[in-house]
């Protein structure tokens, strides 16, 4: 069973408090699936924001319970940006292709809202290390230029040193004055190469704290882990790889016939093999008591809330939990990163549940920095 709170780590209670604050919260929002717990709590809340009341008369939705639920759960940012449009719903709905039902009007109200608060995000396709830290810091645009040209070195060093207080062309001179000097550091490595290029190949061929543990979440078969496992194997990291499924071994051994054997093989290279493991409640998991800050590297791949039957991943009643995922995953994980450790979330760009937004927000309020996505068919760990 869970750790009483009084059994998790004094250091830790903090982030057990924090995720549970977090669930109320997001339970509160969103609600339950119960169609009639909805209805009791759409009555009970009969009166809306002006701003969200507007939208609703405009449209003349207003009797329209879907598109009220729609309309009441959103952030409110993306309802005042939609209110500044002429957009409106096609009440007749919009004829799908794949044969699917008509989009409802709360269907697509939701896919606007949406829209309206990606587009105050970073792109969600390729986004370069420079592109995230101009996103994250305001920079000018010659200053990103300026970064775009550095050398690795010297960008190396803008990247640690940079906080506001000093402008970019000061941190960019005073680099340049260091002496790049005999290092066994993996990110000391090609300091005159090209910053930008350099700093990406390191991502993407996981060059990273070789000491530092790694932890992989949700890993359905193993075999990520088992790649990740041969891959930190060849590179000399010593740091030890823990390997977690969301599902039993019992039910693993149902669908997966070579379980065992991908077991084996992972704890004959000093893994450990955690089976039933949620990835939103690390705190309270007595098996990682002890685990605190120690990963340097944590992997999800693919996250997913699990299919509700009857409804699509993106459907505006089911898609919040989605969302929820991405907020409680990196909740539970703030104290378990170790600092300067990376978050890897590998996703589609185009997922209608767990979306883009949701990976970044949910990492930005737990307080991760975003720095880089690049393409899956990049990275060296692709092929599993």
């Amino acid at each position: 069973g869970d750790l009483k709170l009084t059994d998790v780590a004094e250091d830790m209670r903090e982030a057990v408090q924090g995720s549970l604050s977090l669930k109320r919260i997001l339970n509160e929002k969103y609600g339950s699936l119960d169609e009639s717990a909805k209805r009791r709590r759409l009555e009970a809340e009969s009166e809306l924001d002006p701003e969200r009341r507007e939208l609703l008369d405009r449209w003349k939705l207003t009797e329209d319970p879907a598109v009220r639920y729609v309309i009441e759960t959103a952030d409110l940012d993306d309802v005042l940006e939609v209110g500044q449009t002429d957009w409106t719903p096609n009440l007749k709905g919009i004829v799908m292709r794949n044969g699917r039902d008509p989009k409802s009007a709360a269907e697509q109200v939701h896919e606007k809202l949406l829209a309206a608060r990606e587009q105050r995000l970073i792109s969600r396709d390729k986004v370069t290390v420079i592109e995230a830290w101009r996103a994250r810091w305001k920079l000018k645009e010659e200053d990103v230029d300026s970064l775009t040209r550095a050398s690795h070195k010297d960008l190396r060093y803008v990247l640690r040193q940079y906080d506001g207080s000093r402008g970019v062309p000061e941190l960019l001179e005073e680099a340049s004055g260091q002496i790049a000097e005999d290092s066994e550091k993996t990110e000391d490595a090609l300091p005159e190469s090209n910053g930008l290029f350099t700093v990406g190949r390191f991502n993407r061929l996981e060059l990273i704290d070789s000491v530092a543990d790694a932890l992989v979440v949700g890993d359905a078969n193993l075999t990520f882990s088992a790649l990740l496992a041969d891959h930190r194997e060849g590179l000399g990291h010593v740091g030890r790889l823990v390997a977690t499924t969301f599902e039993t071994l019992d039910i693993l051994r149902e669908r997966y016939s070579e379980i065992d054997q991908t077991i084996k093989l992972l704890e004959d290279k000093m893994s450990e093999v955690l089976h039933n493991v949620d990835g939103t409640r690390l705190a309270v998991d007595p098996r990682f008591k002890g685990m605190e800050n120690k990963f340097g590297a944590v992997y999800y791949n693919f996250p997913h809330a699990g299919v509700v039957q009857g409804f699509f991943d993106g459907h505006p009643f089911v898609r919040w939990r989605h969302e929820n995922l991405m907020h409680l995953f990196f909740r539970a994980l703030r104290g378990f990163v170790k600092k300067g450790g990376i978050v890897k979330v590998a996703s589609n760009a185009c997922a209608t549940g767990v979306r883009f937004s949701d990976i970044v927000i949910g990492a930005q309020k737990s307080e991760f920095v975003h720095i880089e996505t690049f393409p899956f068919l990049e990275w060296q760990l692709r092929n599993y």
